[in-house]
Formats: C-alpha cells, structure tokens, sequence
C-alpha cells in the first residue's frame, strides 16, 4: 500500500471531527487557520467558536473596530495575527468577496504559502499541498530527510515532496476517497496534518502502532527522535519591565502601546522600563514624584515574573501606587474606571497583574473588615 492510501486510510479511522472541517465557508476555514497559526486546537476551538458567534461574516468582522478584535483576542497572543486578521477582512470585503486562487489568497494580509493552500484546497478543492510543522515531520521521519526544515534548501524540498505525493495521489484511482464527499486534496491534507498531530507526535511518537512503520526510514534506523532538523537561528533577548498600577477614585491609567514593538495596539498601566536594567524603588518614587510630589511609598505586588514570547523573555516587576492626590499622567496615558477595564484589550502578562491587584484590594479589604 503506497504511502498515500496509507495515510489517507488512517485518517478514515482516526480523524480528529472539528467544526471547520464541516463547511466550505472560505470564511470559517480563514479563521480557523489564523486562530491555528502556532496555537493548539483546544486553545484556538473556544476563540474561534467566540469569533464565529460575534461576527459570522467576514463583513461583520470588517466593520468591527480593531479594539474590539483585539479585545476578543486577548489570551491567544501574537496579536499581530488578529490585526492581520481585521485588516485582511477589510481587504476581502473590499474586492467583493474571498479570492479564489492561490495568488489571490497570499495577497491577503497575513496569508502566506502555507494558509493559502490550507483555504485553497479546503475552502475551494485546489490541488495545493500544505506545509506546517506536522507535515514536514512526517515527511522527514518516513523518508529520512536530515535538511533542516527551516533551511532555504530544506523549504523548497519539502514543498516539492508534499506537492508530489499530492499530485501522485490526485493522479490515482482510490474509491475509500469518495466516501469523504471532500476535494482529494482537502482529505489528503487533513490525513498529512492529523497523522503528524496525534501519530507521528514530536514526543512519545506511536511508532509501534504507526501503520506506516515498515516504511519509514527513520524507524528503520533509530532516527526518529532526531528527525526533523532544525537550525538554530533564534537569538533570545531578554527585557526587564516595571508596571505600576496607579489607584485612585476608582479609576487607573492606561495607554495604547504604539507600533514597532510587542502588543502593539493592546493596552497597559504605567510602564517604566530602562534597557537592561531593573528599577530599584528608589528610581520609581523618584520618577513618580514628578507627577505627584507626595509620592512617598510603593506596594510590591510580584517581582521578576517571566513571560517568555518567541524572542524575547520578559521579566516584570508589578507595583502598586495609591496616591494622595490625583497625579498628572505622563503623555498618552488616560484615566480608566476600574469598573471598565475589562474593555480593554491587554496582553496575558497585564491580565497577570491585574489578577495580583485584584488579590491585593480583596485581602486588604479582609483585612480592614471589622471582626
């Protein structure tokens, strides 16, 4: 049995049923492939259930302003995708519709080869091969294929392989195939994607069970742990961030960070951050006596948590400053009702802190409670 038929056999007994999977609605399937970019399914299902339920249509989400998506975002992270997603809506509304061909999808916002070919076999049937981080390590273990998948060489030998085996398995007569009532290169490109999810896994990979296992090179020759490649061409740098929650009458300080750095379009408190360097109290009273000079104490709410992102690690120090009279705030910041903040999109390391703030207020107000 070829390694298609195989595949495609497996995936008839063991296929994952996921709701996008149910429909042609170019516009579900778009959405789920965003959502899906470098996030687990049983993450993304709940967001993408939200967004389907808040904007059924791709012209709903165009008219929907950026805070709002990004505010139904917060959670998922690497937010340039929801705004990627907003503005690639507004594109398609724009031209009258989905594009149908595979160039046509790339010129949406945020679509690269990949999604192009996820929504272009789907959505509308085109014999395109998808390319993701399953698919290159089933292709990798079962022919035995030591080209870096991050590599030049190793992207276009991989795209040029899992074309192949689509056009082969296109160019066959296999009757299991029209049970799908699906294009063939939709099947064929779930089975590649699923088999590589929760068969040939990057951990514990069940290759005794693997239907493929008399084939695949990898196997044969113990390399399966090592297979696939990937060079290392990530640079980690870290930062050090101070976020001070100001309080007073029921009201904080936010502002929108700009563009050209992370989160760019959430929002924050005060953030004091000096590269490389982490503020010692001193430094932070001295700052914030410039804008209330009754400033005299701080309340450390949690030190030095670490948020890792994809290239950098953050370490945040959290306070809290309750001042006497109502401060002058730095440019861009503007007074929010606590009562209203969770208006606002913010990054998952905010909503950390807000949950420290919220620990605070309660247990001092237990505190403070007579008897």
């Amino acid at each position: 049995m070829s390694f298609t038929t195989t595949i495609i056999q497996w995936f008839r007994e063991n296929g994952r049923a996921l709701p996008w999977r149910e429909t042609r609605d170019p516009y579900a399937i778009w959405l789920s492939e965003i959502i899906l970019q470098q996030t687990r399914i049983e993450q993304g299902r709940p967001y993408w259930e939200r967004f389907m339920q808040r904007w059924p249509t791709v012209e709903a989400l165009a008219e929907a302003s950026e805070d709002e998506v990004l505010r139904l975002w917060q959670g998922l992270g690497y937010y340039s995708r929801a705004r990627n997603l907003h503005q690639a809506a507004k594109q398609i509304v724009a031209s009258g519709g989905f594009p149908t061909t595979l160039e046509g999808l790339r010129a949406l916002k945020g679509v690269g080869d990949y999604t192009a070919a996820a929504i272009g076999s789907f959505a509308f049937g085109l014999p395109a091969a998808v390319v993701d981080g399953n698919v290159y390590r089933v292709l990798a273990r079962h022919y035995g294929i030591a080209t870096p998948i991050n590599s030049t060489e190793g992207k276009k030998l991989f795209a040029a392989l899992a074309q192949s085996l689509l056009d082969g398995m296109l160019n066959e007569e296999c009757g299991m195939m029209t049970t799908f009532h699906i294009p063939h290169s939709s099947l064929y490109n779930q089975a590649l994607m699923d088999f590589g999810a929760t068969q040939c896994t990057p951990s514990s990979p069940q290759c005794p069970s693997c239907p493929l296992a008399e084939s695949c090179v990898a196997f044969r020759e113990g390399r399966v742990s090592h297979l696939p490649v990937k060079q290392r061409t990530l640079k980690v740098k870290e930062r050090h961030l101070t976020y001070i929650y100001i309080r007073y009458c029921g009201e904080t300080a936010l502002h929108r960070r700009p563009a050209g750095d992370i989160w760019q379009g959430l929002y924050e408190p005060l953030l004091l951050e000096v590269s490389g360097k982490r503020l010692e109290e001193r430094d932070m009273l001295k700052y914030l006596g410039i804008l209330s000079p009754l400033t005299t104490h701080l309340t450390p709410l949690h030190n030095n948590v670490k948020h890792v992102l994809t290239h950098r690690v953050l370490y945040a120090d959290f306070w809290l400053w309750e001042p006497a009279e109502r401060p002058l705030l730095p440019e861009g910041y503007f007074w929010v009702p606590e009562s209203d903040l969770d208006r606002y999109g913010v990054p998952r390391l905010i909503e950390i802190m807000f949950d420290a703030v919220h620990q605070h207020i309660a247990s001092d107000a237990k505190t403070q409670s007579p008897g």
